[in-house]
């Protein structure tokens, strides 16, 4: 049996920080602005510096995210991406690079799919896990055990609002590292991550050893820099997506400003001593 890259992203987020910095982790979805678009964009953000990253399963209602993913899983999905196009776009992007690369997914489209089916094809094809920020930890122990015996990380998101109860249970079931969501609402870029993400971290950290990571408004390397100093890792989306979806169609250009990007956040996650 064939088992996913859990190792390797644990071991990524242990290097960063034996590197004494935050490590950076971009999110793109698949089939965006094509699925080939995609895989490129990807590696784009790797040879930029980025350490892990989420490639997001395009879906039709995607509650948690803001306009700009929202209009690059509108293009996805009209482009016609299925899940084995998601499947594709880890393979190839951890591949080319032997770096770990996660699926960022709604609950739906698994259930849909089967999870026995699901965890093992992720797994054959070099994936590290799966970001889940919509299934309650109390309905997820059957998509658990399966991630457990393909060798997936099941990385579960934490807001501002978890007590400090609710934190304990989250974190005592998840694996790889917890997403934890600087502020309430939607993803996209803002002005300032803020103090409640601090807090955020400080709280989930007392409830257990795993690697924290902020995403949810970063978008440039100041902010980067903010939120490494008390995170684990910075994560990194729309910013990314907003890149392409500004070259207006010229792939080389969107690509270069990817990397750009990532190359920009790359210096800001080095926490200065």
């Amino acid at each position: 049996m064939t088992t996913g890259n859990i190792q390797l992203l644990s071991d990524t987020l242990v290097k960063a920080k034996a590197d004494n910095r935050a490590a950076l982790i971009a999110y793109l979805p698949a089939g965006f602005p094509t699925v080939d678009g995609g895989i490129a964009a990807i590696k784009a953000a790797f040879d930029g510096g980025a350490d892990v990253v989420e490639v997001g399963l395009p879906h039709s209602d995607p509650v948690l995210d803001g306009p700009v993913i929202q209009t690059a899983d509108d293009i996805a999905l009209r482009g016609g991406v299925k899940i084995a196009d998601v499947m594709r776009t880890v393979k190839e992007a951890h591949e080319a690079t032997g770096k770990p690369v996660l699926v960022m997914t709604y609950w739906n489209p698994i259930d849909r799919y089967g999870i026995e089916r699901f965890t093992e094809e992720l797994a054959e094809a070099g994936g590290a896990g799966c970001i889940l920020p919509d299934l309650p930890v109390q309905e997820s122990a059957v998509w658990r055990e399966h991630a457990d015996k393909h060798g997936l990380a099941t990385v579960f998101v934490v807001a501002p609002s978890s007590k400090d109860e609710r934190l304990a249970t989250i974190t005592a079931a998840g694996s790889g590292f917890v997403y934890a969501a600087s502020l309430m609402g939607v993803t996209g870029t803002r002005e300032s991550v803020g103090e409640s993400a601090a807090d955020l971290v400080r709280r989930t950290r007392a409830t257990s050893e795993l690697p924290v990571c902020v995403g949810l408004g970063v978008s440039n390397a100041t902010q980067a820099r903010e939120v490494a100093a008390f995170a684990d890792g910075v994560i990194v989306g729309s910013a990314f997506v907003k890149r392409i979806l500004d070259a207006d169609g010229d792939e080389a250009a969107g690509l270069t400003a990817v990397r750009e990007l990532a190359a920009e956040l790359a210096e800001g996650v080095r926490r200065v001593s």
